[in-house]
């Protein structure tokens, strides 16, 4: 059985049968994907529609269900009051720089390995049908997942470089080490990191900060493909010295890994707000 949070699974069932009479193909995808496999409970669901119409979809939904269409232009619906978002295959041409430089075109028809190639890393690249339960996996995420592998899933990594900050978290959450292919792709794209808005980079620290597991990891990710340059505050931990008689470990730099580590165990340990 899929592991869906109870609170939401009735109004799951009812949504993919609507869909399905429609003509459509519900399939779940990305995060909660990943996180039914590592053994957690899905409470935010994240549904792909394929064969199906754009406007038929907003039909089928609107008739049962309040749905907010703000992020229509980028194939995403949600629904009012339940933590589902419905979105559509879609097809992105890189044209400028930073995360709004490029055109979107949503396309039902599209292979699930064509849409499954936009998303950012293989853990995130899976699909579940719900009609069988079977998984589809066309970037073998699930075997990056059991090996903690952070792999970039195309080329397509490129056209938003706040990917690069969604590994470093995901890298800190999961005890992933990053492929050499995605540690090299990430240092390509230091250029772009002025493009980012202070919004959406302090969204991705605070993952790190909240969720992390092992957050050092995340911290030496970023010094290995050179983001941490973009943080003073980082680059003056590195190399600044400690009195080795009370600071045997070294350089404040390798003092805060180990602090940040800690702070998590400690958050763990007494289950402070924030953790999930």
């Amino acid at each position: 059985m899929l592991a869906i949070h109870p609170d939401i699974q009735p109004i799951f069932e009812r949504l993919c049968c609507l869909i399905r009479e429609a003509g459509g193909r519900p399939l779940l995808v990305g995060g909660c994907v990943r996180d039914m496999l590592l053994g957690s409970r899905a409470s935010d669901l994240d549904l792909e529609v394929y064969e199906l119409a754009p406007q038929r979809l907003i039909e089928v939904l609107s008739a049962a269900f309040d749905i907010d269409r703000v992020g229509q232009s980028f194939g995403v619906i949600k629904l009012h009051q339940y933590p589902i978002d419905i979105s559509l295959p879609r097809r992105e041409s890189k044209v400028g720089l930073g995360h709004r430089g490029f055109e979107v075109l949503s396309d039902p028809c599209m292979s699930l390995e064509e849409a499954a190639a936009r998303r950012d890393f293989t853990i995130n690249a899976m699909a579940i049908d719900p009609a069988t339960e079977d998984l589809l996996d066309p970037f073998n995420g699930q075997r990056d997942l059991t090996l903690r592998i952070l792999r970039h899933t195309s080329p397509q990594f490129a056209d938003d470089p706040l990917r690069v900050l969604r590994g470093m978290q995901f890298i800190s959450r999961f005890e992933l080490s990053p492929a050499p292919e995605t540690l090299a792709l990430c240092r390509a794209l230091l250029h772009e990191y002025p493009t980012l808005t202070p919004e959406r980079i302090w969204r991705e620290w605070v993952k790190w900060a909240s969720l992390g597991v092992q957050p050092s990891l995340g911290l030496r990710f970023l010094q290995d493909i050179g983001w941490a340059a973009m943080y003073s505050e980082l680059g003056a931990l590195q190399g600044c010295p400690q009195d080795p008689s009370w600071h045997p470990e070294g350089d404040v730099w390798t003092h805060t890994l180990l602090v940040v580590d800690q702070a998590a165990r400690i958050a763990v340990r007494d289950g402070l707000e924030g953790r999930e």
